[in-house]
C-alpha cells in the first residue's frame, strides 16, 4: 500500500508555504533601516548569552504578521525572549514600529523564511515552545502540501524543543484545523488538547477576519513528549 501523500515525511523540493508578493513603501524601507538593527539575531548559530544578553526561555513564533500576538506575548512574558520569523516585509516593518510603541525588549526579529533558519540556525533541544498563528491556509486540496504542518515539519519541530516543549496552533479555517490534527496525530510525539487559548493573545488580525466571516477558531495546543 502506498503512503498518504498527505502524511508523507519527505520534505519536498522548491514546494513553500507562503507566496513572496509585495511593495515595499518608503515608511516600510524607512522602519525596516531604522528599527530592525536593535531587533535582528547575530549571524550564524542562534546562541541566547549572545543574541539576547541573557538565557531563559526561547520562543519561536512562525509567521508573526504585523506583531499582535508576539508583543502581547513579551508584555505578558517578561522572563522569555521570542524570535519572530516573517517573510512579509511590510508586516515586519509595522511589528517593528509597534514593539518600539509598546516598549517590549524581549522580541527580536528575523526576517526571512522559518524553514531554514529553523534548521541551519536553531539548535537542538532549545526551544521552549513553538508559536503558529493564522498561517496561510491553503485551503484546496491540492494546495495542502504547502501547509507549514506536514510530517517533515513536526518532526523538525520536535527536535528543537525541549523535552515538554510546546507547539501552539490557532487557524480559523476547518479544512485547516483537520489536517493539522491529522498530521499530529499520524506523527505521535505530541499530546493534543484543543480548545484552551492563551489568555495574552489578542482577538485582531487575522482571527477577528475570521470571526466576522463566521468562522470558529480551532486552537490546538501541542506538548512534546519527553
Amino acid at each position: 500500500m502506498g503512503s498518504d501523500p498527505l502524511l508523507d515525511h519527505a520534505p519536498r523540493e522548491g514546494v513553500r508555504t507562503f507566496t513572496p508578493r509585495w511593495r515595499n513603501s518608503p515608511l516600510t524601507d524607512e522602519r525596516m533601516a531604522t528599527l530592525l538593527p536593535s531587533r535582528s539575531l547575530p549571524d550564524g548559530p542562534l546562541v541566547p548569552q549572545e543574541a539576547f544578553g541573557r538565557v531563559g526561555p526561547v520562543v519561536l513564533e512562525i509567521g508573526s504578521g504585523h506583531g499582535a500576538a508576539a508583543i502581547a506575548f513579551c508584555r505578558a512574558h517578561p522572563e522569555a525572549d521570542l524570535v519572530t520569523v516573517e517573510v512579509h516585509v511590510p508586516g515586519v516593518a509595522r511589528m517593528l514600529a509597534a514593539a518600539e510603541s509598546a516598549g517590549v525588549r524581549n522580541l527580536w526579529v528575523h526576517p526571512g523564511d522559518a524553514m531554514p533558519f529553523v534548521t541551519d540556525r536553531v539548535a537542538e533541544g532549545s526551544l521552549a515552545a513553538v508559536h503558529l498563528f493564522f498561517p496561510d491556509p491553503w485551503p484546496k486540496k491540492k494546495h495542502a502540501k504547502r501547509r507549514f504542518v506536514q510530517q517533515h515539519t513536526l518532526s523538525l519541530l520536535a527536535s528543537r524543543l525541549v523535552p515538554g516543549g510546546v507547539l501552539r496552533f490557532a487557524t480559523d479555517h476547518a479544512v485547516h484545523a483537520e489536517h493539522v490534527r491529522d498530521q499530529l496525530a499520524h506523527h505521535g510525539r505530541w499530546d493534543v488538547v484543543e480548545g484552551e487559548r492563551p489568555p495574552w493573545r489578542p482577538d485582531d488580525g487575522f482571527e477577528a477576519k475570521g470571526v466576522r466571516a463566521g468562522r470558529a477558531v480551532t486552537e490546538l495546543t501541542a506538548t512534546l513528549r519527553s
